[in-house]
């Protein structure tokens, strides 16, 4: 050995500053930091009245984070949210990053006692919550002896904060010195988020992620979805869920993008954003797109700067799809397909097979392994149904608390969607359904999106939903729920003839239920199993 080296061993030994965990450090908050270096004076953060250049956002996720750790917070705390989107929220995932803590999203939809059992059951020791959702946290919080600090956001169009808690106005002014990028060493492999599923059990399940996992999960939208520096992007759906938090909202952060967030997605107000903002990138679900259809004011003109639309979180009805592409023909359309427990990307289908693959959720995106298998973990043939199966690093490291469910999932080195699909001979992966969705009628499995995709077809239909109710004949009846368009009529005779005309007798529908509106999540996703509950 040369005389003047020394062995790794030593260095360490030595204290060698090579080792410094500050010199790879790559967390979440690391991202905003290093776009505001390449993009000081670039818009980051548009909501409301106002307006961040990257640079001023890492600084406030900065100082948010010091004021924090004033307040006795740190690494490893589980910190939660309760508010619609804002600018505010944006700052708070970020500073809780940078603090180390670990960030809860909560479904602000909940009840009070399914809001506290999240709060005991991730051991929360701080919550931060809009005006709105104030009173909700409160008695929330009654049953949460863990959760010791309360602090109040603005929201989108309103700097008013809830009474009687610091305000993140306070929070900032008690914070002039803005902690330090690399002082919490926060390693990638920690945990950076718990994600709660909205699952079908009686008790939702904490996903585990990872910074690591979050981030290898940009890398993939950055790459697949061709997220770019230059995008204009409008954020309506929830924050808290994954989809628009790190499908989207993260990875424009990542890469320098230019954000505009909204609280709520109303049809009519997207239309005049993407065309005052002139917004060239967006992400909404089928029930939100197609409420942007039925509306008056949506036309190719008003949406000429669109150039980049996603779609995900529940299946697009082929003939939604078609119109859509027919409308804004200068529009490039993804299917994206995944779930909370990878982070939550997993498939995804590209503009130039949305109408050659129709109602396909496409292939694996960069960081994933996907597979469709049958009982046995042997993969089936083209065609035939099977569950999808991943291997990813954007994977949760389990249930939090659940070792069970968290074996489970991951049974045979493999993590259950729990999704049935078919695959092609190019690949191609088809969601046929929720193993909770197919509809056993008659001793015959039914999956409920071929009936849903054949009712679409129907030109009076505006939006459908088929599930299975108790029948004493049929065991699960297959029935139908939907929402007519505006000016149209539709006897439910019709809907049963049609789908008899096209598909075999079991799979229609035994009843057909017109009504004004689906009960969905703020997500977009239609709640099938709010609709058994209001049927039985």
């Amino acid at each position: 050995m040369n005389s003047g080296s020394i062995s790794t061993e030593q260095r360490l030994q030595a204290g060698d500053s090579t080792s410094d965990a500050r010199l790879r450090s790559h967390q979440l908050a690391d991202i905003v930091h290093r776009s505001a270096l390449r993009y000081p004076n670039r818009m980051a953060i548009c909501c409301g009245e106002t307006r961040w250049t990257y640079a001023e956002f890492d600084r406030l996720v900065s100082q948010l984070s010091a004021a924090l750790r004033q307040d006795g917070l740190g690494a490893g705390d589980r910190i939660g949210i309760l508010a619609r989107n804002s600018h505010a929220f944006a700052l708070w995932r970020f500073a809780v990053a940078r603090l180390g803590a670990v960030l809860v999203p909560i479904n602000f939809m909940l009840k009070a006692d399914e809001v506290a059992y999240i709060l005991a059951h991730a051991k929360l020791v701080a919550l931060a919550c809009d005006v709105e959702h104030a009173e909700l946290a409160e008695q929330a919080q009654r049953q949460a002896p863990l959760l010791k600090h309360r602090f109040g956001l603005p929201s989108e169009n309103s700097a008013e904060s809830p009474k009687g808690i610091k305000s993140l106005a306070q929070l900032l002014e008690q914070a002039p010195c803005a902690l330090a990028i690399g002082e919490v060493h926060t390693q990638s492999q920690h945990l950076a988020q718990i994600v709660y599923t909205s699952g079908t059990e009686s008790s939702p399940k904490g996903a585990m992620l990872s910074h690591e996992a979050i981030l290898s999960q940009y890398v993939s939208c950055v790459v697949d979805a061709e997220v770019r520096a230059e995008d204009k992007l409008l954020h309506a759906l929830p924050l808290y869920h994954c989809a628009q938090l790190d499908v989207f909202f993260g990875p424009s952060i990542y890469i320098g993008a230019q954000n505009l967030i909204v609280s709520k997605p109303i049809p009519s107000q997207l239309i005049a954003l993407i065309e005052e903002h002139e917004i060239n990138s967006f992400f909404a679900p089928p029930t939100v797109w197609i409420g942007m259809l039925r509306d008056p004011g949506f036309s190719s003109t008003r949406m000429a700067s669109l150039r980049k639309a996603y779609y995900g979180a529940s299946i697009m009805p082929v003939e939604v799809l078609k119109e859509l592409t027919s409308r804004l023909p200068q529009v490039r359309f993804w299917n994206l397909y995944g779930q909370t427990e990878i982070a939550p990307l997993a498939t995804m289908l590209q503009p130039e097979d949305q109408l050659r693959k129709a109602g396909s959720c496409g292939k694996p995106v960069l960081h994933v392994e996907t597979r469709v298998v049958d009982d046995d973990m042997r993969d089936v043939p083209p065609g035939v149904v099977g569950e999808i199966v991943h291997r990813s690093p954007h994977l949760m490291m389990g249930y939090l608390d659940d070792p069970q469910k968290t074996a489970e999932a991951f049974m045979g080195a493999w993590f259950h969607s729990g999704d049935l699909a078919t695959i092609d001979e190019e690949g191609y992966i088809t969601v046929v359904d929720r193993k909770k969705d197919i509809i056993k009628t008659g001793g015959e499995n039914v999956a409920s999106r071929e009936v849903e995709e054949m009712i679409y077809r129907l030109s009076e239909v505006s939006e459908v939903a088929v599930i299975g109710l108790p029948d004493p004949k049929w065991v699960e009846a297959v029935t139908a729920f939907v929402v007519i368009k505006t000016g149209h009529q539709l006897m439910e005779q019709a809907v049963i003839e049609h789908c008899h005309r096209y598909l075999a007798g079991f799979k229609c529908p035994k009843r057909v239920v017109f009504v004004e509106s689906l009960p969905k999540n703020p997500s977009g996703k239609i709640l099938k199993r709010q609709l058994r509950d209001q049927s039985l």
